[in-house]
């Protein structure tokens, strides 16, 4: 098997099998980068932010800030902007609104980034393939028409062969790193979920606004949140 692989690579298919093997290595080292990130800065975490928020709601607000602050994750951090912004001027919501979003805009760009390469590796790599197929299908047929119609059947299966190989090596490549990226899509969408239902908890919370009064209604908060969420 490795003879054979070894003499496509210096055939029509070579060109074709090599770039597929160069863009698997990049995709390989995106999702491998990325599954590190998402651990490292506590994606999926939301233990620290559901307790920062019941105890906001309850009134602690140090305790909250304390608690937001005492975990490593995207909604945490959000959380905490809010609530940091609070103590420093209880009667601005809009100020708080403005840095807990700013915050969770950011968290979201460091999880999104490089998600793109995923996206390009699936789209791009059956269509390389496909490209090998076109390739291997004139190589057959040109084969075909030098002969005259007497063409020896080994030369013909070369490039069929080619054309098979190259379009099998395409989506061999393409379907898991679909699945990847949809994972890790579907990851990045559920951290921003939560970070919304966490920031609108702390903002319509009859704690956020100054002590002793209910929370005013206001317009609905950025990026999608809902007024008054349920977090927790």
């Amino acid at each position: 098997m490795i003879d054979v692989l070894t003499d496509q690579l210096t055939t029509a298919g070579g060109p074709i099998l090599a770039a597929l093997l160069v863009i698997s290595v990049i995709a390989t080292t995106v999702t491998i980068f990325k599954v590190v990130q998402f651990a490292r800065i506590g994606v999926g975490r939301t233990r620290g932010a559901r307790s920062a928020v019941a105890a906001w709601a309850a009134g602690d607000r140090a305790q909250a800030l304390d608690e937001a602050r005492s975990e490593n994750s995207p909604a945490a951090a959000a959380v905490a902007a809010a609530m940091a912004s609070f103590l420093d001027a209880p009667a601005d919501r809009e100020r708080a609104r403005e840095l807990s979003t700013q915050t969770a805009l950011d968290q979201l760009a460091t999880m999104s980034r490089h998600l793109r390469v995923l996206e390009a590796v699936a789209q791009a790599a059956p269509m390389i393939g496909l490209l090998g197929t076109v390739v291997g299908m004139i190589s057959a047929f040109g084969e075909l028409s030098a002969s005259g119609g007497a063409v020896d059947p080994s030369a013909l299966a070369t490039g069929i062969w080619t054309a098979l190989l190259t379009t099998a090596a395409g989506l061999t490549v393409a379907i898991p790193f679909y699945f990847v990226s949809v994972w890790l899509e579907a990851r990045v969408d559920a951290e921003r979920a939560t970070m919304e239902a966490a920031i609108g908890a702390v903002l319509y919370s009859g704690a956020g606004g100054i002590a002793g009064q209910p929370a005013p209604e206001g317009p609905a908060a950025p990026v999608g949140m809902p007024p008054q969420p349920s977090f927790g």
